[in-house]
């Protein structure tokens, strides 16, 4: 009788302890799962990350194709018309096509002004959709202008598309990119031109 009875216990020792061991397998298991999801997850916002920051690096530091001489000539514009009347016909186009300016000054005239935040885009969306990564974009204009002459003033633009992403894990990165498309000056200087045309004619 004592004989069996310790069987009995031994069995039920061997077999809580296999109990045991099935639980703390399907545990573990359940963890490496779990923290392998997670861990692919931020070495992917992380990759992601760095992608973004690279690739906005050699975007930069691409070598311009143009002359200094050539970017000038699209950037710039003279009109027959005092520095006032320039200064402030280049500020109201920037509010009508819905930038905010950041500054405005006369007396040195500069004019920073920024459009509103817009949302990622084609490959960016893209990258943002994998990892959680958020893109956002905007323009921004810096307008310098300048008295030729009491009845001259000329007027230079300087067009940047501003990029930033981050993500869950604190993964940050910026880029600024020149906006050298002389057909967006040629468009900014003719609204500028009919808003100063409208200036004059209400004298």
């Amino acid at each position: 009788m004592k004989t069996t009875t310790t069987f009995i216990k031994i069995y039920a020792n061997i077999r809580d302890s296999a109990s045991t061991l099935e639980i703390k397998k399907q545990t573990s298991a359940f963890g490496i799962k779990n923290c392998g999801g997670i861990l692919r997850r931020v070495l992917c916002g992380v990759a992601v990350g760095s992608t973004l920051f690279t690739a906005g690096c050699a975007m930069n530091d691409a070598p311009s194709n143009k002359t200094s001489l050539e970017i000038q000539s699209y950037q710039s514009r003279s009109f027959e018309v005092d520095k006032k009347t320039a200064f402030n016909s280049a500020m109201s186009v920037f509010q009508d096509l819905g930038y905010i300016v950041n500054s405005a000054n006369l007396d040195t005239g500069f004019i920073t002004a920024e459009s509103p935040t817009k949302g990622a885009k084609g490959s960016d969306a893209f990258l943002s959709f994998l990892a959680g990564i958020r893109v956002e974009g905007r323009t921004a204009v810096t307008a310098f202008v300048e008295e030729l002459s009491p009845k001259s003033a000329k007027i230079r633009l300087n067009f940047v598309e501003r990029k930033k992403a981050s993500g869950d894990y604190g993964q940050q990165s910026n880029r600024d990119d020149p906006i050298q498309d002389p057909k967006i000056y040629q468009s900014a200087f003719d609204k500028i031109s009919d808003a100063i045309f409208i200036r004059a004619a209400q004298k």
